[in-house]
């Protein structure tokens, strides 16, 4: 059955889309990437064209079958990894969408996230839903795009018609995998993992929450039902008059850092992850209780497989640290990320310069919403290669910030980090990162682990692999990382860096936005 088939996973991230093809011992066999526009209509505001990714979807798909020879036949099962918190609104008639997705990293609801802060709502939100009161979150997104979508695209002509009609479900609400679930099998349907980063969603009666869609006036009527991450029903399938002319499963749906979770083969309480991509996500299983935090971190949904109880995560979202290498190149600093190693190594310190990359605001375990990015220390002898190693050590540091604050709750010392994500190809990053949080680094032969996870969910689905067991004789080392740098020294240097945290927090007003 599994010689000459294959498991497919979507891979819809925060500036591409990516579809890869496993094989049974989780080796990639065909890989296709197609990056889309970043759309900045104010400051801090920060859209995606849905229409775009859904044809850059269908793109890809085609792209890395052809590469390999592979026909959709061949595909035992799609799975489905996304951008989490992303929101947008569309006409269930017509399947277009009724305005750009408002996208995870989007700070335009702040001042209704301060609204909640003052009516005393943040108790209430963490208790129901684990999370933060924060505009990261999909609530008060849905909230914003019934109040302001644009009804042109809807072809009315009363604002009006946009609530009215989502409360009648004729328009549909959804995080990108309900998006890309629907344009796959014309399902409405999300699955627990991305319901449980809405801001709606009751993780412990696993129900859309009545008091929380009152809070935000989201009509229960636009929302799509909820199934587990692994799926033995399917979500549908694919039309054999559509795009592939292939009727293929879609079985398996994980956000983003969950789907890491899962490629990870962190299926056991204490196993942890972290994922370096645009931001970093630290999770940690806690198995089938729920871990309330008293250090800034989210409570969570790890995954669900058919007929299984839940499995919760403990997660501290650290919202920028590959987008801060990007910065580099926006600022002419480097003209390729794989400089960095390079022009890093090129110092031996950062001279006392620190960067903290809070671009969007600071998520964990600081959750300071009007933070913004900073860089401290700097002297006239300050060159280049001290602001790209200290921005280097920011991704390090603010992990270990996570780290800390993680253990604290669990009671867990960690002593074994397993990483993952487009970074950790850089060595001068990982050794850095094991010296600051003062534990090994293990990277896997196969770090594309989102994508793994999302197929790893969907091959279960259909039976493609049997059993856990069976994806963690799968799972390789490729390189591991031990601490290096005097732990005195390592400590002298994460003080200084929450001196430059302090200097970072409260930045932006109102009146400057």
């Amino acid at each position: 059955m599994t010689t000459n088939t294959y498991v497919g996973a979507v891979d819809q991230g925060t500036t591409g889309t990516r579809f890869i093809v496993f094989d049974h011992e989780g080796q990639v066999v065909a890989n296709a990437y197609e990056k889309h526009e970043q759309i900045y209509p104010e400051p801090g505001w920060v859209e995606h064209d849905p229409t775009e990714i859904w044809e850059n979807t269908k793109a890809v798909i085609r792209q890395a079958l052809g590469q390999a020879g592979i026909g959709p036949d061949q595909l035992e099962a799609i799975g489905v990894t996304n951008q989490r918190e992303t929101t947008l609104l569309w006409d269930a008639d017509t399947g277009n969408p009724v305005h750009n997705a408002i996208v995870w990293q989007d700070r335009r609801t702040t001042d209704r996230v301060e609204q909640l802060e003052e009516e005393g709502m943040v108790e209430t939100i963490r208790d129901k839903t684990g999370l933060e009161a924060d505009a990261y979150f999909s609530a008060t997104k849905a909230e914003w795009l019934l109040d302001n979508a644009d009804p042109i695209k809807l072809e009315r002509t009363r604002p009006a018609d946009i609530r009215d009609r989502a409360e009648q479900g004729e328009v549909l609400f959804g995080t990108i995998d309900t998006w890309l679930i629907y344009n796959l099998t014309g399902n409405h349907i999300t699955e627990v993992t991305n319901a449980s980063r809405t801001m709606l969603y009751n993780i412990h009666d696993l129900a859309w929450d009545d008091d929380l869609l009152a809070e935000f006036n989201i009509p229960e009527a636009m929302l799509p039902e909820v199934r587990p991450s692994s799926d033995d029903a399917t979500y549908g399938t694919t039309d054999p008059d559509g795009f592939l002319e292939a009727e293929v499963p879609v079985a398996g749906a994980l956000g983003d850092q969950q789907a890491a979770l899962f490629g990870q083969t962190c299926f056991d309480a204490g196993d942890a992850k972290n994922t370096y991509g645009t931001g970093s996500f630290f999770l940690m299983n806690t198995g089938n209780e729920a871990v309330e935090s008293d250090h800034g971190l989210l409570t969570t949904i790890g995954f669900q497989r058919s007929g299984e109880d839940v499995q919760y995560a403990l997660e501290g979202a650290i919202f920028v640290t590959g987008a801060a290498i990007e910065w580099l190149e926006d600022m002419t600093l480097i003209d390729d990320p794989a400089e960095t190693a390079e022009l890093a190594r090129s110092v031996d310190t950062t001279d006392g310069v620190y960067v903290v990359p809070a671009f969007t605001g600071l998520g964990a375990p600081h959750w300071d919403q009007r933070a913004r990015g900073t860089i401290v220390g700097m002297t006239r002898g300050t060159r280049k290669e001290h602001v790209v190693r200290a921005t280097l050590e920011s991704i390090a540091y603010q992990t270990r910030d996570v780290a800390e604050a993680m253990e604290a709750d669990s009671g867990i010392e960690m002593t074994s980090l397993k990483v993952d994500g487009g970074a950790v190809k850089n060595n001068f990053l990982c050794q850095l990162q094991s010296d600051i949080i003062g534990s090994e680094i293990v990277r896997p032969v196969v770090d594309e682990t989102t994508a793994l996870g999302s197929a790893y969910a969907a091959g279960l689905a259909v039976g493609y692999w049997s059993d856990p067991d069976e994806l963690r004789s799968n799972w390789q080392i490729d390189a591991e990382f031990e601490p290096e740098m005097d732990p005195d020294t390592a400590d002298q240097r994460y003080d200084r860096w929450d001196d430059a945290v302090d200097r970072a927090r409260d930045w932006a007003r109102d009146s400057e936005e």
